[in-house]
């Protein structure tokens, strides 16, 4: 709720619905300030990953289902396509206060939650996203920033390096053994 609010938002109702094992929470917000529907999607895009960010940073047991698409009912492919597919990953000036962070590597499921702790365990933070899929390949681009502005040279390598490293790790089948 506090996230949320940090984000100009006033939470005019919840709802909890449980079905089974299923449960879902609904917010009806509205923006602090005019009492209105928020409608614009760079707010909407911040609200969507501030309340990812806090999933996985307070419930990390829930990082396998939004991975897995299990929390909206949608179920994994039971076998992995064989694809070798380069990952790009570049850091560029996006403003004085924030960096551009694209990325293009072979999409997966759990691929976005992957990228989410990587790039929050390196404490920089998400302003905005874009993530598209064309075929077999994940192309996303992140605008991000450390400390309210944008990555200078070091941190962006760090940053580049984590992703390469866990972007990279070879998958091993349990049948290989």
């Amino acid at each position: 709720m506090n996230a949320l609010k940090d984000l100009g938002l006033d939470v005019a109702k919840g709802t909890v619905n449980t079905e089974g094992s299923v449960k879902q929470t609904k917010f009806f917000i509205t923006r602090l300030d005019t009492g209105r529907k928020v409608e614009d999607p760079d707010l909407l895009e911040r609200i969507r990953l501030t309340i990812i960010n806090n999933l996985l940073k307070y419930h990390p047991e829930s990082s396998e289902q939004l991975a897995m698409g299990e929390a909206f009912g949608i179920k994994a492919p039971e076998k992995k396509l064989d694809v070798d597919i380069a990952t790009h990953i570049h850091v560029k000036e996006d403003g004085p206060k924030r960096s551009l962070l694209y990325i293009e590597t072979a999409d997966r499921p759990g691929l976005l939650v992957e990228i989410m702790k990587i790039i929050a365990d390196v404490n920089v933070d998400v302003e905005s996203a874009e993530i598209d899929t064309e075929g077999l390949v994940a192309k996303d681009k992140f605008h991000v920033s450390y400390g309210g502005a944008a990555l200078n040279s070091s941190l962006s390598q760090v940053l580049v390096n984590c992703l390469r490293y866990y972007l990279r790790r070879p998958e091993t089948d349990i049948d290989s053994y």
